[in-house]
């Protein structure tokens, strides 16, 4: 664990963990947007398709965030870190009937998984049936 908290710390640490947060920012604003625009707009569509696809990787960066934070004995950014986890969670999970790219999504890539794991017919030559 105190190795992780070395590399969090490093150049390349801290850089990918600005990338995370600048991701996460990204998040909330779209969340933002998407409460503030017109019902049924292309606005809306756009905002809260960015925000449920940015919502799960979002949530992961703000966990090893908080986790290196948690690691390092800084509670004040382990408590702002779970507030944004909760927040983004909650915001996620209220709008069930949004109009987004996802909606009707999971059926389909179901759908598709199923397809493509069941195993394939074995074709037999002709010439081996005769």
């Amino acid at each position: 664990m105190e190795s992780a908290s070395m590399f969090a710390g490093s150049l390349p640490g801290l850089i990918l963990m600005d990338l995370g947060q600048a991701m996460v920012v990204v998040c909330v604003c779209f969340d933002m947007v998407r409460a503030m625009s017109v019902p049924r707009s292309h606005r809306r569509y756009v905002a809260n398709t960015i925000f449920k696809t940015l919502a799960v990787p979002s949530i992961l960066v703000m966990g090893v965030s908080v986790l290196a934070k948690a690691i390092q004995w800084n509670w004040a950014d382990v408590a702002m870190g779970v507030f944004v986890i909760v927040m983004i969670i909650f915001r996620w999970h209220q709008d069930k009937d949004e109009d987004s790219w996802w909606k009707g999504k999971g059926k389909k890539l179901a759908r598709w998984a199923r397809k493509q794991l069941t195993p394939r017919p074995a074709l037999i030559p002709a010439s081996a049936s005769a």
